[in-house]
């Protein structure tokens, strides 16, 4: 094992994911979220094809024994990454960030209900204490909870964020099944293809063509994410998931920085304190799952904050 590596990969995929997500943040008022989506996946693509050509695995990496699977993780996939690309366009990216932590404790949920995993008390409780934080972030927005008004749109965007969330941990479980007999490469790379497909399913609803800053920041969009999709897949080959997965949630401290300096955005407490419980939560699953012997690695390396 080399964690120092994997840990230093791992932060690279996570700086890589969060500006890929700054981007189609600051083009969300002008290009449509199918669009943005479409681009991200586009452009991932040769970026995964060159990355299995380096490594001299094109041809085994590309090779498909479940084709329903795919679509599977596909469709689901796809709806978490256009959710969540609506979201930013609504909501500050702190938030954004903190809301999509809720897949890995929906993932829990749904390891039970649908593949028959035995969840303990330990991890119930934890699920709880991160919907509590879910809670907390969404308090401020309900008028029943008494806070003060606020737009239309802030209420919106934290559904569509959340719903995008349950479609990433039903992404989640998909590829938990795919990776038994799936090489890591063709699940990345097959989703992409199937997410540009069903992109173009927005076309006729708002479609622009891009021109100068926004074309640059939608290219970069989808070659950070696809870059960053294969430094995530690198970290978990150096190290146990139990030392990289808790490093996801250091995208937090990223997406305050870029929320504050770039999008003039300052964080709420209710939004600090939600997100600290939803990380802690997550980061509680992970070990407790470590303890347990559940071999989570080679799911994890392709699990998006998207999707």
């Amino acid at each position: 094992m080399q964690p120092v590596k994997a840990i230093t990969l791992k932060l690279c995929a996570v700086v890589l994911f969060i500006v890929m997500s700054s981007l189609i943040k600051a083009t969300s008022d002008a290009v449509p979220a199918g669009e943005a989506v479409f681009f991200r996946s586009l452009l991932a693509i040769p970026v995964t094809l060159i990355w299995l050509v380096m490594l001299g695995e094109l041809s085994t990496g590309l090779r498909v024994r479940s084709v329903w699977g795919h679509v599977r993780r596909g469709v689901t996939g796809t709806l978490a990454v256009a959710l969540s690309f609506v979201g930013l366009g609504l909501l500050p990216l702190p938030e954004v960030t903190a809301l999509n932590y809720s897949s890995s404790l929906l993932v829990v949920i749904f390891a039970a209900l649908f593949l028959g995993e035995r969840v303990g008390i330990f991890r119930i409780s934890a699920v709880l204490v991160g919907l509590i934080g879910v809670i907390i972030i969404l308090a401020p927005k309900l008028s029943i909870f008494g806070g003060a008004p606020v737009q239309r749109t802030e209420v919106i965007g934290a559904v569509v964020v959340l719903a995008g969330a349950t479609c990433a941990a039903f992404a989640q479980i998909t590829i938990r099944k795919l990776v038994q007999t799936e090489h890591p490469a063709a699940i990345a790379f097959y989703f992409s293809v199937t997410a540009t497909a069903l992109s173009l399913l927005s076309a006729p609803f708002g479609w622009v063509w891009p021109a100068g800053w926004p074309l640059v920041q939608l290219i970069l969009a989808g070659v950070f994410g696809g870059m960053a999709q294969i430094f995530l897949t690198l970290s978990y080959r150096y190290a146990d998931a139990s030392i990289v997965a808790p490093f996801d949630y250091a995208s937090m401290v990223f997406a305050l920085g870029i929320g504050y300096f770039i999008f003039d955005e300052v964080p709420t407490a209710a939004m600090l304190i939600g997100a600290a419980l939803i990380a802690a939560a997550g980061i509680a699953i992970i070990l407790r799952e470590h303890h347990l012997g559940l071999k989570r690695g080679r799911a994890r390396a392709l699990r998006t904050p998207q999707g």
